[in-house]
């Protein structure tokens, strides 16, 4: 099962953990430190430790975007589909694509399809940290997954208040991968090594056709380090095991903080950002998340 057929794509790098160590926050020493108050601690249930040939990758799935996906990658990896399933299509500056049980594209779980949660709906109770509102739409993050919009004013329009939302892929994003049937998805999906939208120029021809679930928070180098290939020539990397954090001894589990979105901090690294950068080019994509793994 391959991606279905869209337009090349790039992205630009989440948060910095790229190994399982403490790191300090930030790398500017020029910028004070987040705060205990501008952090968050991941739930363990949402939090994915990929072992991979190249390296371990650290996950954090989003049931607020995509809950249904989100809980059957949890199942799978519980059941142990995903341990020692290769990447069998990798393509430099766009994606990883892997989860197949029978590791050539054309396979899938025991399970049955997904239905598609290309977008879903946002409402005042959504937890949503806004980064900018342009053009009527917004983009912001919910948790560490960066998301577009509609406008809230828009719910002032709809019988339930509620407006359509869509994680949108920047470097790192988890997608469910699928044929041409939208809902086609089942056990596969990619990770992205690049920004999408720095391809496409804009058109995020994977937004809203791709269900997005979820982000690296480190590992990001080890994503990037994945033999390429269409297909990948042997001997392909692979996912040595896929656990989630909460089934690991508590001993034995990553400690896991992200600078929350919405935190004081997060805010003025944002106005930062779109200070030093072409406001005409600045997205979601462009901001940093520092991550602290120990």
């Amino acid at each position: 099962m391959k991606l279905a057929p869209l337009s090349a794509i790039v992205l630009v790098a989440l948060a910095a953990g790229q190994a399982f160590a403490a790191k300090p926050l930030p790398a500017d020493t020029s910028v004070a430190p987040p705060t205990d108050a501008d952090m968050r601690t991941p739930d363990p249930k949402d939090l994915l430790v990929i072992e991979t040939t190249k390296g371990r990758v650290l996950v954090e799935l989003n049931d607020v975007a995509a809950a249904t996906t989100a809980d059957r990658v949890r199942t799978l990896a519980r059941q142990g589909v995903y341990d020692g399933r290769v990447f069998f299509r990798v393509i430099d500056n766009f994606m990883d694509q892997t989860g197949d049980p029978v590791d050539s594209g054309v396979g899938a779980s025991s399970l049955p399809n997904l239905p598609p949660e290309f977008t879903f709906k946002r409402g005042t109770d959504t937890p949503f940290a806004l980064v900018f509102k342009t053009n009527g739409v917004e983009e912001g993050f919910v948790g560490s997954l960066p998301l577009i919009s509609q406008t809230m004013d828009l719910g002032l329009l709809t019988a339930d208040h509620r407006v359509q939302a869509w994680g949108t892929y920047c470097a790192g994003v988890l997608g469910m991968a699928r044929s041409d049937d939208p809902a086609s998805g089942n056990s596969q999906f990619f990770l992205m090594r690049t920004n999408a939208s720095s391809i496409d120029h804009g058109t995020h021809a994977l937004d809203k056709n791709y269900t997005a679930f979820g982000r690296v928070l480190a590992g990001q180098d080890v994503v990037d380090a994945i033999k390429t290939g269409e297909p990948v020539a042997p001997p392909q990397d692979k996912m040595l095991s896929v656990k989630v954090v909460a089934d690991l001894p508590e001993a034995g589990r990553p400690k896991v903080r992200v600078v929350d979105p919405a935190s004081p901090w997060a805010k003025a690294a944002i106005q930062r950002a779109m200070a030093a950068s072409n406001p005409i080019d600045f997205s979601v994509c462009d901001v940093k998340l520092p991550v602290e793994v120990k």
